[in-house]
């Protein structure tokens, strides 16, 4: 019986050896039959749910919730939302006093803020004065000298191929909220100074007598003004004066917080602002009545974290870093010499690093979904650097679902255009001569495709153009495992929540249905494997381990009590085991086909789950004809 048991393991290894020769197993059982179809086959009314969409929080990558045991967050536009267009319009008021008493015409100070105008994710190219929409490598969408959108003989004129590089030296990305002023004054300016009686435009500048000012020196004045309004100026201080007027205040946001930690998970908040702007902002939005529930007393909005991160300098956060002090939350002032640890709930800490941070709280980098909106310093940075999981506030989505839903005609339309253009060509092959007039169908396809951009805003959706996705589209699929409108979508969702992401199909899948049978005409190896097929495709006579050990057990089964008989089987296996094939001086005659799931797939299982799923019955196949 002992020797049994043992010829019983020595199967089980030669299982495992089989796939150097087969990817053959048993034949499931009926009811297993049964029921694996009953769970994959698609039904027709099949659909998944999905929340409503002002609620939904959307992915790029899967994520489990379950996973996550650190919630980190910024503040500025993040847990603060502020609102628009009122703090672009008080950004770009400053901004415009600082360069007049910086020595700009005074009649800059006539320019008005329009929304309508500028969009996130728009490169400057600092030598020619030019705002730019690219796609994702860098070929140019749309071209704005000032107001004037340039024509395609214009833009080529500038940008052989109509294509720039990123090129930090320059090209400026302004990929922020905080940008957006600085977005339509770099216009307006341009626009002021090339259009100016006062003014002689040239390719890289403008021209007054012996003066000469560039393209590059205006974006650098502009550069800091922004920076200045921002450090040293008044708009934080403008901002406290009138909290209800630009700051959004919204009583999910003590419930959310306090129903993360409820899960288990620790939160933190990491953000580049001072503690004394911070505690007075915080304090506005966590000011009400009762606490995270109705039914519970006012709390100080510092209970609802774990760790508090001001001054954080991010995105040199994520990198060297900085000095890690504590903040004396009375006086607001920086305690002297590094703080060595740990981290206390309700203290207040200024700067430090990534490193010596995740090191205190004792986290690995994908135990941290870190929530921020800025693609650069929050998300980019977080992600390649430090490996945290990213979730991107985009609060644009507002508009651009708006549009997407409501200008949906126009999408419909492009749709009925595109199959026009297919009818056009439906039955012409290489022998055609004649050539289908589709100038009208051109024309009809700009113009939706026009108005579809135009909904948007001048500058178009913060996505796409027309159907080419942009740069920041690009970086928001590269570095945002989630993005929504806003973070406190998370409260319609339950903290052991599985987003997973839909498949990305590319033009071959999403253009060919699954009704649609492909036959390989030409001369291609099969990559996949049949039954007692060797890797040219013939059918081999060869018995594989598995094989021979199940004729083995059955003879076993038949002459159950002889020890001679037995003891010679054993010898057998372990001689096939120690082999892997027909010959002994050669490990594998073939690479094994894998037993375990080897492809990693984006399911965001543990550690500990995947090795609860050991086996990988996804890649095992049967001859059709068995």
């Amino acid at each position: 019986m002992r020797l049994f048991c043992a010829l019983r393991h020595l199967t089980k290894e030669a299982q495992r050896l089989s796939a150097a020769t087969t990817t053959y197993t048993r034949k499931p059982m009926a009811d297993e039959i049964d029921n694996s179809v009953d769970l994959m086959m698609p039904r027709s009314s099949e659909k998944k749910y999905y929340r409503k969409a002002s609620n939904r929080i959307f992915v790029n990558r899967s994520l489990h919730l379950e996973n996550i045991k650190f919630y980190g967050f910024d503040m500025d536009y993040t847990l603060a939302e502020y609102k628009s267009p009122q703090y672009e319009q008080l950004g770009f008021d400053l901004a415009k006093e600082c360069l007049v008493n910086d020595g700009y015409p005074k009649e800059i100070l006539q320019f008005e803020y329009d929304p309508s105008f500028p969009v996130r994710g728009l490169w400057f190219d600092t030598l020619y004065g030019n705002l730019l929409k690219v796609d994702a490598y860098g070929n140019i969408l749309v071209c704005v000298r000032g107001f004037e959108f340039l024509k395609h003989h214009q833009v080529y004129e500038l940008y052989p191929n109509k294509f720039l590089k990123l090129d930090e030296k320059r090209v400026y990305v302004l990929n922020t909220l905080f940008n957006l002023p600085e977005t339509y004054l770099l216009a307006c300016l341009v626009d002021f100074f090339t259009n100016s009686s006062e003014y002689i435009s040239e390719k890289t500048g403008v021209k007054a007598g012996e003066l000469f000012m560039s393209f590059k020196s205006i974006f650098q004045d502009v550069r800091r003004a922004i920076d200045f309004v921002h450090i040293k100026g008044n708009l934080k201080q403008k901002t406290i004066e009138n909290l209800d007027y630009y700051v959004k205040k919204d009583p999910r946001l003590p419930m959310v917080l306090s129903r993360i930690r409820e899960s288990g998970a620790k939160v933190f908040l990491l953000t580049n602002s001072e503690y004394k702007y911070t505690d007075i902002l915080m304090s506005y939005l966590f000011d009400f009545e009762h606490g995270a529930r109705p039914d519970e007393p006012h709390r100080n909005w510092k209970t609802y974290f774990d760790v508090i991160v001001v001054d954080a300098a991010k995105p040199l956060f994520f990198g060297e870093g900085t000095i890690l002090r504590q903040v004396d939350t009375q006086t607001g002032a920086l305690k002297i010499g590094t703080h060595m640890g740990p981290l206390q709930p309700g203290k207040v800490y200024s700067g430090g690093s990534c490193e010596v941070f995740t090191n205190f709280i004792n986290a690995k980098g994908k135990d941290v979904l870190y929530v921020g909106d800025h693609i650069f310093g929050d998300i980019l940075k977080s992600k390649k650097i430090r490996g945290w999981r990213t979730f991107l506030i985009v609060p644009e989505l507002v508009q651009e679902l708006h549009v997407w839903t409501d200008k949906c005609q126009y999408f419909a339309e492009l749709q009925h255009l595109d199959v026009m253009l297919g009818d056009m060509y439906k039955n012409l092959d290489s022998s055609a001569k004649e050539k289908p007039d589709i100038s009208k169908l051109r024309t009809s396809i700009r113009d939706v495709t026009h108005k579809m951009d135009m909904a948007y805003g001048m500058m178009g959706s913060l996505f796409r153009s027309g159907s080419r996705q942009t740069f920041f589209s690009s970086q928001v699929s590269r570095y945002a495992d989630l993005y929504a409108a806003t973070f406190l979508n998370l409260y319609y969702y339950p903290f052991s929540y599985m987003f997973r992401a839909p498949a990305m199909l590319l033009p071959h899948e999403s253009t060919v249905t699954h009704e649609q049978r492909f036959h390989m005409e030409t001369p291609s190896i099969q990559r996949s494997r049949s039954k007692n097929e060797s890797v040219d495709g013939v059918l081999s006579t060869i018995s594989s381990p598995t094989e021979k050990a199940q004729e083995s057990i059955a003879h076993i089964e038949r002459t159950e009590g002889k020890e001679e008989e037995i003891e010679k089987l054993t010898e057998e296996i372990k001689s096939m085991n120690s082999a892997g094939s027909t010959n002994s001086t050669v490990p594998h005659t073939r690479p094994p086909t894998p037993q375990t799931v080897t492809h990693t797939h984006d399911e965001d299982y543990s550690e500990e789950e995947s090795d609860q799923y050991p086996k990988c019955t996804c890649q095992r196949q049967q001859d059709d004809t068995d």
